[in-house]
């Protein structure tokens, strides 16, 4: 069965900062293009990136490689938000978690940073 694809809309919030919203899958078929995506962004002068989790249905190893491609090659952070529980588990078991600005799980589990 082939991957889904992986749609970025990418927001410039001001000077320095973008939003990429992803949706689909981030696995080895689609990571390359987030890869991508944030190296035109850091190129153009974002530092911070943030990106928003919210439609992401399956982050395999190679979407996790792919974050801390994107880590290591920037300038600011890489802070990533609305997360699905599964998402978020995966993030702290690997420690990808503490490596990236993650915002802390509430009580109840259904917290979203904005921003």
């Amino acid at each position: 069965m082939p991957s889904q694809l992986l749609t970025i809309e990418v927001d410039r919030l001001d000077a320095g900062r973008a939003r990429l919203r992803l949706t689909g899958e981030l696995d080895f078929d689609t990571a390359p293009e987030l890869i991508a995506a944030a190296a035109d962004l850091r190129r153009d002068g974002c530092q911070e990136l943030q990106l928003d989790f919210d439609g992401i249905a399956l982050c395999d190893s190679s979407g996790l490689s792919a974050l801390v491609v994107i880590h290591r090659a920037g300038t600011g952070p890489v802070r990533l938000t609305g997360m699905n529980p599964q998402i978020r588990q995966l993030l702290d078991r690997t420690g990808l978690g503490e490596l990236l600005a993650v915002p802390p799980q509430a009580a109840t589990g259904n917290a979203r940073e904005v921003g």
